[in-house]
Protein backbone atom coordinates (compact mmCIF):
# COMPACT_ATOMS: atom_id res chain seq x y z
CA UNK A 1 0.00 0.00 0.00
CA UNK A 2 1.39 2.97 -0.61
CA UNK A 3 1.96 5.88 1.93
CA UNK A 4 0.38 8.69 2.09
CA UNK A 5 1.63 12.35 0.69
CA UNK A 6 2.77 14.35 4.14
CA UNK A 7 3.78 18.25 3.39
CA UNK A 8 7.43 18.21 4.74
CA UNK A 9 7.89 19.57 7.79
CA UNK A 10 9.09 23.21 7.61
CA UNK A 11 12.89 23.73 8.34
CA UNK A 12 12.71 26.14 11.95
CA UNK A 13 15.59 28.36 11.00
CA UNK A 14 14.40 29.69 7.16
CA UNK A 15 11.24 31.83 7.11
CA UNK A 16 8.82 29.06 7.67
CA UNK A 17 7.71 29.64 4.07
CA UNK A 18 7.19 26.73 1.43
CA UNK A 19 9.75 26.62 -1.36
CA UNK A 20 9.71 25.20 -4.53
CA UNK A 21 12.10 22.52 -3.19
CA UNK A 22 9.31 21.54 -0.73
CA UNK A 23 6.84 21.06 -3.70
CA UNK A 24 9.53 19.28 -5.89
CA UNK A 25 9.75 16.52 -2.99
CA UNK A 26 6.13 15.99 -2.71
CA UNK A 27 5.73 15.31 -6.49
CA UNK A 28 8.69 13.16 -6.44
CA UNK A 29 10.41 15.17 -9.26
CA UNK A 30 13.01 17.63 -9.23
CA UNK A 31 13.69 21.21 -8.20
CA UNK A 32 14.38 22.61 -11.86
CA UNK A 33 11.01 19.91 -12.82
CA UNK A 34 8.75 21.62 -10.70
CA UNK A 35 10.02 24.79 -11.87
CA UNK A 36 9.15 24.25 -15.31
CA UNK A 37 5.51 22.59 -14.21
CA UNK A 38 4.83 25.88 -12.81
CA UNK A 39 6.56 28.20 -15.32
CA UNK A 40 6.16 26.05 -18.34
CA UNK A 41 3.66 23.60 -18.28
CA UNK A 42 4.13 22.84 -21.94
CA UNK A 43 7.77 21.67 -21.27
CA UNK A 44 6.79 18.76 -18.79
CA UNK A 45 4.52 15.81 -19.45
CA UNK A 46 1.04 15.78 -18.47
CA UNK A 47 1.81 13.13 -15.02
CA UNK A 48 4.36 15.79 -14.15
CA UNK A 49 2.41 18.19 -14.27
CA UNK A 50 -0.48 16.38 -12.27
CA UNK A 51 1.54 15.65 -9.49
CA UNK A 52 3.47 19.21 -9.28
CA UNK A 53 -0.21 20.72 -9.43
CA UNK A 54 -0.98 18.58 -6.31
CA UNK A 55 1.73 19.42 -4.71
CA UNK A 56 1.41 23.10 -4.85
CA UNK A 57 -2.51 22.29 -3.80
CA UNK A 58 -1.62 20.47 -1.02
CA UNK A 59 1.46 22.75 0.30
CA UNK A 60 -0.34 26.53 -0.60
CA UNK A 61 2.83 27.06 -2.19
CA UNK A 62 2.83 30.43 -3.87
CA UNK A 63 5.74 31.79 -6.71
CA UNK A 64 8.44 34.01 -5.68
CA UNK A 65 7.56 35.88 -8.51
CA UNK A 66 10.46 39.01 -7.57
CA UNK A 67 12.78 36.03 -7.57
CA UNK A 68 11.57 35.07 -10.72
CA UNK A 69 10.96 37.97 -12.63
CA UNK A 70 15.06 39.27 -11.63
CA UNK A 71 16.39 37.88 -15.30
CA UNK A 72 13.54 39.43 -17.11
CA UNK A 73 13.06 42.36 -14.66
CA UNK A 74 9.61 42.31 -14.98
CA UNK A 75 7.71 41.74 -11.97
CA UNK A 76 4.16 41.85 -13.88
CA UNK A 77 2.85 44.04 -10.97
CA UNK A 78 1.27 47.47 -11.17
CA UNK A 79 1.18 49.81 -8.19
CA UNK A 80 -1.70 52.29 -8.09
CA UNK A 81 -2.41 55.25 -5.61
CA UNK A 82 -5.69 56.88 -4.72
CA UNK A 83 -6.44 59.48 -1.82
CA UNK A 84 -8.95 56.81 -0.31
CA UNK A 85 -11.10 54.22 -0.72
CA UNK A 86 -14.03 55.01 0.88
CA UNK A 87 -15.06 57.34 -1.44
CA UNK A 88 -16.64 55.90 -4.67
CA UNK A 89 -15.38 57.99 -7.28
CA UNK A 90 -12.02 56.54 -7.98
CA UNK A 91 -14.02 53.03 -7.75
CA UNK A 92 -15.00 53.06 -11.56
CA UNK A 93 -11.03 53.83 -12.69
CA UNK A 94 -9.91 51.40 -10.16
CA UNK A 95 -12.09 48.42 -11.67
CA UNK A 96 -11.26 49.40 -15.04
CA UNK A 97 -7.15 49.50 -14.51
CA UNK A 98 -7.71 46.01 -12.63
CA UNK A 99 -10.07 43.84 -15.31
CA UNK A 100 -7.64 46.31 -18.15
CA UNK A 101 -4.18 44.38 -16.64
CA UNK A 102 -5.28 41.34 -15.83
CA UNK A 103 -6.43 40.56 -19.38
CA UNK A 104 -2.83 41.40 -20.12
CA UNK A 105 -1.09 39.32 -17.26
CA UNK A 106 -0.81 41.89 -14.85
CA UNK A 107 -2.38 42.38 -11.34
CA UNK A 108 -2.86 45.34 -9.71
CA UNK A 109 -1.83 46.32 -6.05
CA UNK A 110 -3.38 49.34 -4.80
CA UNK A 111 -2.49 51.73 -1.85
CA UNK A 112 -4.51 54.69 -0.15
CA UNK A 113 -2.53 57.85 0.36
CA UNK A 114 -5.22 60.37 1.66
CA UNK A 115 -5.41 64.04 0.90
CA UNK A 116 -2.69 65.21 2.55
CA UNK A 117 0.63 64.80 0.75
CA UNK A 118 2.95 63.46 3.62
CA UNK A 119 1.81 59.84 3.32
CA UNK A 120 2.24 59.65 -0.58
CA UNK A 121 5.92 60.30 0.27
CA UNK A 122 5.85 57.30 2.26
CA UNK A 123 4.16 54.98 0.05
CA UNK A 124 6.18 56.11 -2.64
CA UNK A 125 9.17 54.76 -0.98
CA UNK A 126 7.90 51.52 -0.55
CA UNK A 127 6.33 50.83 -3.93
CA UNK A 128 9.79 51.81 -5.82
CA UNK A 129 11.23 49.50 -3.62
CA UNK A 130 9.36 46.93 -4.72
CA UNK A 131 10.14 47.38 -8.39
CA UNK A 132 6.58 47.24 -9.89
CA UNK A 133 6.34 47.69 -13.99
CA UNK A 134 4.40 50.16 -13.83
CA UNK A 135 2.50 53.34 -11.23
CA UNK A 136 -0.50 55.06 -11.84
CA UNK A 137 -1.15 57.75 -9.67
CA UNK A 138 -4.24 59.97 -8.95
CA UNK A 139 -3.69 63.62 -9.38
CA UNK A 140 -0.35 65.88 -10.63
CA UNK A 141 0.70 67.66 -7.31
CA UNK A 142 3.22 65.27 -5.90
CA UNK A 143 6.19 66.42 -3.26
CA UNK A 144 9.37 67.80 -4.99
CA UNK A 145 11.01 64.34 -2.99
CA UNK A 146 8.23 62.25 -4.78
CA UNK A 147 8.69 63.50 -7.91
CA UNK A 148 12.61 62.94 -8.00
CA UNK A 149 12.06 59.83 -6.74
CA UNK A 150 9.39 58.68 -9.12
CA UNK A 151 11.88 59.73 -12.09
CA UNK A 152 14.85 58.52 -10.70
CA UNK A 153 13.25 54.82 -10.23
CA UNK A 154 12.43 54.64 -14.16
CA UNK A 155 9.52 52.88 -13.93
CA UNK A 156 6.29 53.82 -16.02
CA UNK A 157 4.32 56.48 -14.27
CA UNK A 158 0.87 57.06 -15.39
CA UNK A 159 -0.75 60.43 -13.35
CA UNK A 160 -4.58 60.14 -13.91
CA UNK A 161 -8.10 62.16 -12.71
CA UNK A 162 -5.95 65.69 -13.60
CA UNK A 163 -4.47 67.76 -16.48
CA UNK A 164 -0.85 68.93 -17.34
CA UNK A 165 1.77 69.92 -19.99
CA UNK A 166 4.30 68.90 -18.10
CA UNK A 167 4.00 64.81 -16.57
CA UNK A 168 6.39 62.86 -14.81
CA UNK A 169 6.11 60.63 -17.73
CA UNK A 170 2.54 59.65 -19.10
CA UNK A 171 -1.12 61.41 -18.37
CA UNK A 172 -4.74 60.36 -18.84
CA UNK A 173 -7.80 62.70 -17.09
CA UNK A 174 -9.09 66.10 -17.94
CA UNK A 175 -9.15 69.87 -16.70
CA UNK A 176 -10.80 70.78 -13.13
CA UNK A 177 -10.27 74.19 -14.23
CA UNK A 178 -12.68 73.45 -17.33
CA UNK A 179 -14.70 71.61 -14.84
CA UNK A 180 -15.49 74.89 -13.07
CA UNK A 181 -15.47 77.50 -15.65
CA UNK A 182 -18.19 75.26 -17.73
CA UNK A 183 -20.72 74.62 -14.39
CA UNK A 184 -20.58 78.36 -13.81
CA UNK A 185 -21.14 78.97 -17.12
CA UNK A 186 -24.10 76.14 -17.28
CA UNK A 187 -25.50 77.65 -13.83
CA UNK A 188 -25.76 80.95 -15.51
CA UNK A 189 -27.22 79.68 -18.63
CA UNK A 190 -30.22 78.74 -16.50
CA UNK A 191 -30.76 82.06 -15.08
CA UNK A 192 -28.91 81.22 -12.03
CA UNK A 193 -27.26 84.63 -10.60
CA UNK A 194 -26.54 84.06 -6.88
CA UNK A 195 -24.21 80.95 -6.99
CA UNK A 196 -22.53 79.05 -3.96
CA UNK A 197 -19.93 76.13 -3.89
CA UNK A 198 -19.83 73.34 -1.06
CA UNK A 199 -16.43 71.62 -2.00
CA UNK A 200 -14.17 69.42 0.20
CA UNK A 201 -10.68 70.85 1.21
CA UNK A 202 -8.41 68.77 -1.31
CA UNK A 203 -6.07 70.27 -3.98
CA UNK A 204 -8.48 69.20 -6.72
CA UNK A 205 -11.67 70.38 -5.56
CA UNK A 206 -10.18 73.65 -5.06
CA UNK A 207 -9.17 74.53 -8.30
CA UNK A 208 -12.30 73.61 -9.55
CA UNK A 209 -13.96 76.24 -7.25
CA UNK A 210 -11.54 78.83 -8.08
CA UNK A 211 -12.12 78.47 -11.59
CA UNK A 212 -16.29 78.44 -10.87
CA UNK A 213 -15.45 81.31 -8.93
CA UNK A 214 -13.53 83.33 -11.73
CA UNK A 215 -15.94 82.03 -14.20
CA UNK A 216 -18.77 83.87 -12.46
CA UNK A 217 -16.79 87.14 -11.46
CA UNK A 218 -16.17 87.41 -15.65
CA UNK A 219 -19.67 86.82 -16.16
CA UNK A 220 -21.18 90.11 -13.85
CA UNK A 221 -22.61 87.68 -10.67
CA UNK A 222 -22.21 88.25 -7.47
CA UNK A 223 -19.22 86.86 -5.21
CA UNK A 224 -19.99 83.27 -5.28
CA UNK A 225 -20.16 81.71 -1.46
CA UNK A 226 -17.71 79.09 -1.11
CA UNK A 227 -17.86 76.79 2.12
CA UNK A 228 -15.09 74.76 2.15
CA UNK A 229 -15.57 70.70 4.13
CA UNK A 230 -12.85 68.10 4.92
CA UNK A 231 -12.01 65.67 2.26
CA UNK A 232 -12.94 63.10 1.81
CA UNK A 233 -16.42 64.68 1.80
CA UNK A 234 -19.75 62.24 3.05
CA UNK A 235 -23.26 62.89 2.16
CA UNK A 236 -23.71 64.34 6.25
CA UNK A 237 -21.00 67.24 5.45
CA UNK A 238 -23.43 68.42 2.52
CA UNK A 239 -26.52 68.56 4.76
CA UNK A 240 -24.16 70.65 7.32
CA UNK A 241 -22.70 73.04 4.45
CA UNK A 242 -26.31 73.81 3.34
CA UNK A 243 -27.40 75.06 6.95
CA UNK A 244 -24.04 76.97 6.74
CA UNK A 245 -24.82 77.99 3.83
CA UNK A 246 -28.57 79.67 4.47
CA UNK A 247 -27.50 80.72 7.81
CA UNK A 248 -25.16 83.08 6.30
CA UNK A 249 -26.63 84.05 2.41
CA UNK A 250 -30.35 82.78 2.48
CA UNK A 251 -30.97 84.08 -1.26
CA UNK A 252 -28.42 81.48 -2.92
CA UNK A 253 -30.19 80.16 -5.99
CA UNK A 254 -27.68 77.55 -6.96
CA UNK A 255 -25.02 75.65 -5.07
CA UNK A 256 -22.08 73.22 -7.16
CA UNK A 257 -21.03 70.74 -4.96
CA UNK A 258 -17.43 68.76 -5.62
CA UNK A 259 -19.22 65.64 -5.46
CA UNK A 260 -22.26 63.83 -6.05
CA UNK A 261 -22.36 62.38 -2.08
CA UNK A 262 -22.17 65.88 -1.00
CA UNK A 263 -24.80 67.41 -3.63
CA UNK A 264 -26.72 63.98 -2.10
CA UNK A 265 -26.52 65.71 1.59
CA UNK A 266 -27.81 69.43 -0.20
CA UNK A 267 -30.44 67.47 -1.75
CA UNK A 268 -31.69 66.11 1.57
CA UNK A 269 -31.31 69.34 4.06
CA UNK A 270 -33.26 71.25 1.05
CA UNK A 271 -35.93 68.48 1.47
CA UNK A 272 -36.25 68.67 5.06
CA UNK A 273 -36.59 72.14 4.98
CA UNK A 274 -38.83 72.83 2.59
CA UNK A 275 -36.76 73.98 -0.33
CA UNK A 276 -37.98 73.42 -3.58
CA UNK A 277 -35.12 71.85 -6.43
CA UNK A 278 -34.95 73.56 -8.34
CA UNK A 279 -37.36 75.94 -8.54
CA UNK A 280 -35.99 77.54 -5.74
CA UNK A 281 -32.71 75.59 -5.51
CA UNK A 282 -30.31 74.34 -7.98
CA UNK A 283 -27.68 71.03 -6.96
CA UNK A 284 -24.73 70.58 -9.56
CA UNK A 285 -22.94 67.54 -8.21
CA UNK A 286 -19.18 66.31 -9.48
CA UNK A 287 -18.72 62.63 -10.48
CA UNK A 288 -21.96 61.08 -11.81
CA UNK A 289 -21.87 58.04 -9.25
CA UNK A 290 -24.71 55.43 -10.10
CA UNK A 291 -27.42 56.84 -7.68
CA UNK A 292 -27.53 60.21 -9.02
CA UNK A 293 -29.83 59.48 -12.11
CA UNK A 294 -31.71 57.92 -9.13
CA UNK A 295 -32.48 60.03 -6.35
CA UNK A 296 -35.65 62.63 -6.20
CA UNK A 297 -34.87 64.95 -7.63
CA UNK A 298 -32.63 63.57 -10.06
CA UNK A 299 -29.15 64.76 -9.83
CA UNK A 300 -27.50 67.39 -12.62
CA UNK A 301 -23.99 66.11 -12.53
CA UNK A 302 -20.44 66.34 -13.94
CA UNK A 303 -19.62 63.12 -15.51
CA UNK A 304 -15.89 61.66 -15.89
CA UNK A 305 -15.18 58.91 -17.90
CA UNK A 306 -13.71 57.35 -14.80
CA UNK A 307 -13.78 53.65 -16.36
CA UNK A 308 -11.91 54.97 -19.57
CA UNK A 309 -9.05 56.52 -17.71
CA UNK A 310 -8.63 53.20 -16.48
CA UNK A 311 -8.27 51.36 -19.66
CA UNK A 312 -6.22 53.96 -20.61
CA UNK A 313 -3.58 54.27 -18.24
CA UNK A 314 -2.94 50.51 -18.14
CA UNK A 315 -2.68 50.39 -21.88
CA UNK A 316 0.27 53.10 -21.27
CA UNK A 317 1.67 50.68 -18.33
CA UNK A 318 1.36 47.40 -20.70
CA UNK A 319 3.17 49.23 -23.28
CA UNK A 320 5.93 50.49 -21.92
CA UNK A 321 6.65 47.58 -19.44
CA UNK A 322 6.88 45.34 -22.53
CA UNK A 323 9.19 48.02 -24.18
CA UNK A 324 6.87 49.62 -27.15
CA UNK A 325 7.44 53.67 -27.20
CA UNK A 326 4.07 55.59 -26.46
CA UNK A 327 4.38 58.58 -29.04
CA UNK A 328 1.25 60.41 -27.55
CA UNK A 329 1.97 60.85 -23.45
CA UNK A 330 -0.74 63.31 -22.76
CA UNK A 331 -5.07 62.29 -23.45
CA UNK A 332 -7.36 64.64 -22.39
CA UNK A 333 -10.38 61.54 -21.57
CA UNK A 334 -12.92 65.03 -21.27
CA UNK A 335 -16.02 65.56 -19.37
CA UNK A 336 -20.14 66.21 -19.57
CA UNK A 337 -22.02 68.18 -17.85
CA UNK A 338 -24.71 65.63 -17.65
CA UNK A 339 -28.07 68.23 -16.72
CA UNK A 340 -31.01 66.32 -14.89
CA UNK A 341 -34.23 67.40 -12.99
CA UNK A 342 -32.30 69.42 -9.96
CA UNK A 343 -31.38 71.90 -12.11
Amino acid sequence: MAAALVPPRRSRRGSGAVTLHDVAKLAGVAPITASRAINTPGQVSAEVLRKVSEAVTRTGYVPNLLAGGLASTRSRLVAAVVPTIAGPVFLETVQSLTEALAERGYQLMLGQAGYAGGREDALLEAIIGRRPDGIVLTGIMHSAEGRRRLLASGIPVVETWDLTPTPIDMLVGFSHVEVGRAVAAYLHGKGRRRLAVVAGDDERATRRTEAFCAAAKSLGLAQVRVLAVPAPTTLKSGREALVALLRDAADIDAVFCSSDLLALGVLTEARVRGLQVPRQLAVVGFGDLEFAADVDPALTTVHIKGAAIGRQAAQFIVERAEGRDVAERIVDIGFSIVERQST
